[in-house]
């Protein structure tokens, strides 16, 4: 329920600030100064903030002399207001130039969402109040009330505030012209009189307040005062109460304290326990409300995507180079092979990358990856290493050998496809007698080099040559060892997994194995036809061509493509 006499947050941040500045009770507002202090004023339980211009200006740091343009002003108004749904008074300064600059500003903050401006009868451009008030020259009141008519005629919601702020007391003008200023101002249809004082005690602004006599709501800003009890404000009839600058000087001098601990210490462990945790951060910025929004608004195949990275082999033929680090691990160009993949993924925005290690897992580089260990890897194949990530699909999902480097379109054509399922072959590869080569596919056609708009369908995959010499007709090509399956899919890609464990031979299957029990189960898988333009690293040779592929030196096209494999 809301508080007595409060109007429910559904109504327009206009009539909100409007009854703040109209109500018999004292009101607060606090100061915010971008979207972050915005939301943590919301938090805080305030019902509106004030736009500080000297906390505006600090965060940009320049000085409170408009010297951020007001244009730079509205735009960071523009994220508080989206940030939090409170109110916001804007401290104008003298409205940015003359009547006209005022009116254009009115109409601007309107468009943003701000429910009212303060203006300070001085001469633009102004200089803090705070500093050398008393030389600070103040406007002419005819020139002045002209502004607030020029605002108040300008706003197209009747119930858009403009608050007269008068600094004659500060200026040393005395009380009988800041009475008589504050009196034209209301005249001239300002909402509310803000009065200003610089003196430590509150003497100024109890007599403006008595002299005043509730003619109209009455505005203070009591940074100087600030040790004045707050129920002698409640006394005296003043409206609302601001709280000018004070987060932006709380968190001034905490990143001050931290930067000094930090340089000194040249550790984080002195400050991390005291400061707020990054996942705080995230809160503030609303980050599980985009999560959400991903489910209802992402298209499947733009939503978040994730790959499954098989590499849990040392690679046989590759012992004389894995004493003391898994295949995956290898320099290939200057940098790991697995570096060469997650590169790869993340150009595609796969972000969130599993790799399933085995060998030597502990000297896998875990920067941008989740890491989950096959320990028994030495007694499995590849099947087993994949079933250790079967909870990592998150959305559309790619598998693949770990020990893969290929041109960037390839996986860009494999993401994009919109089957369930979708391998990459490659069509210039054939089996030839006696060679260690793996995973042969027959396809439902050939690759002729001209198969746009029309699909081809995987019809299974053996994983030896000598094996395909046993099949009827000759494969279509080698299956590379990518495998994409949209998020749909994921589920019938675990239920079949989880058949295969059922087998007693589990343990050594591959791949291929799943793929031919996909096809068994009449899941249609696409193929993608690629000639050459990638390579597995299985042997030394293999390993020594590898770094001038990836440095693009090694001519496209088929030679020197070889056939991936990563249990």
């Amino acid at each position: 329920m809301n508080a007595p006499g409060q109007l429910p947050a559904g109504f327009s941040r206009t009539m909100r600030l409007r009854e703040m500045l109209q109500s018999n009770r004292l009101e607060f507002m606090m100061e915010a100064h971008n979207g972050l202090s915005a939301r943590i004023v919301k938090e805080a339980g305030f019902k509106a903030i004030w736009g500080s211009g000297l906390a505006i200006s600090a965060q940009f740091g320049v000085r409170d002399n408009n010297e951020a343009s007001w244009t730079q002003v509205v735009d960071m108004l523009e994220f508080m207001a989206d940030a939090s749904d409170l109110p916001i008074l804007l401290d104008g300064d003298t409205g940015y130039g003359n009547f006209n600059n005022v009116r254009r500003l009115v109409r601007k903050l309107e468009q943003r969402g701000i429910a009212g401006v303060c203006i300070e009868d001085k001469q633009f451009p102004k200089t803090n109040s705070f500093i050398n008030g008393e030389a600070q020259p103040l406007a002419d009141i005819d020139e002045f009330c002209g502004k607030i008519k020029a605002g108040k005629d300008s706003q197209s919601d009747p119930n858009f505030s403009i608050v007269a702020r008068v600094e004659a007391l500060i200026a040393g003008w005395g009380m009988e012209e800041a009475l008589r200023r504050a009196e034209a101002y209301r005249r001239a249809g300002a909402d509310a009189i803000l009065i200003h004082s610089k003196l430590s005690k509150p003497d100024e602004i109890l007599t403006f307040a008595r002299e005043w006599a509730g003619r109209g709501p009455l505005v203070i800003v009591p940074t100087k005062y600030y040790s004045t009890p707050t129920d002698v404000f409640r006394q005296a009839g003043i409206s609302t109460v601001i709280w000018a600058n004070h987060l932006i000087r709380g968190a001034t001098s905490a990143m001050q304290a931290i930067a000094k601990e930090i340089h000194e210490s040249e550790t984080l462990v002195n400050v991390e326990d005291r400061i707020a945790t990054v996942n705080e951060i995230f809160r503030l910025q609303d980050a599980d409300e985009y999560s959400a929004a991903e489910s209802v608004y992402l298209s499947a195949s733009s939503a978040a995507r994730s790959a499954v990275v098989l590499a849990a082999s040392r690679g046989a033929g590759l012992e004389a180079v894995t004493a003391d680090r898994p295949k995956v691990m290898l320099p290939i160009a200057g940098k790991p092979l697995l570096r060469h993949l997650v590169e790869a993924f993340k150009k595609e925005h796969i972000n969130d990358i599993t790799v399933v290690g085995g060998y030597r897992a502990d000297a896998i580089d875990t920067s941008g990856i989740r890491l989950v260990v096959n320990e028994q890897h030495a007694q499995t194949g590849e099947l087993a290493s994949l079933a250790c990530a079967a909870e990592s699909f998150i959305g559309d999902t790619v598998i693949s050998y770990g020990d893969l480097l290929f041109r960037s379109y390839i996986l860009r054509d494999l993401v994009e496809s919109d089957s369930d399922f979708c391998v990459v072959v490659d069509s210039s590869q054939a089996p030839h007698a006696g060679e260690a080569a793996t995973d042969f596919a027959y396809c439902s056609a050939a690759d002729d080099r001209a198969l746009f708009g029309r699909k081809v369908w995987l019809e299974g995959v053996v994983s030896t040559a000598s094996s395909a010499a046993g099949k009827a007709g000759s494969p279509q090509g080698r299956w590379m060892g990518l495998l994409n399956v949209r998020g749909a899919a994921r589920e019938r890609l675990r239920a079949t997994l989880a058949r295969l464990q059922q087998r007693d031979d589990f343990n050594t299957l591959d791949m291929a194995a799943l793929l031919n029990a996909l096809v068994d189960a009449g899941e249609r898988i696409e193929v993608h036809y690629v000639h050459g333009h990638w390579r597995g690293v299985n042997d030394l040779d293999d390993f020594r061509r590898a770094g001038d592929f990836a440095h693009a030196q090694a001519p496209y096209g088929s030679s020197g493509a070889t056939s991936g494999g990563g249990a």
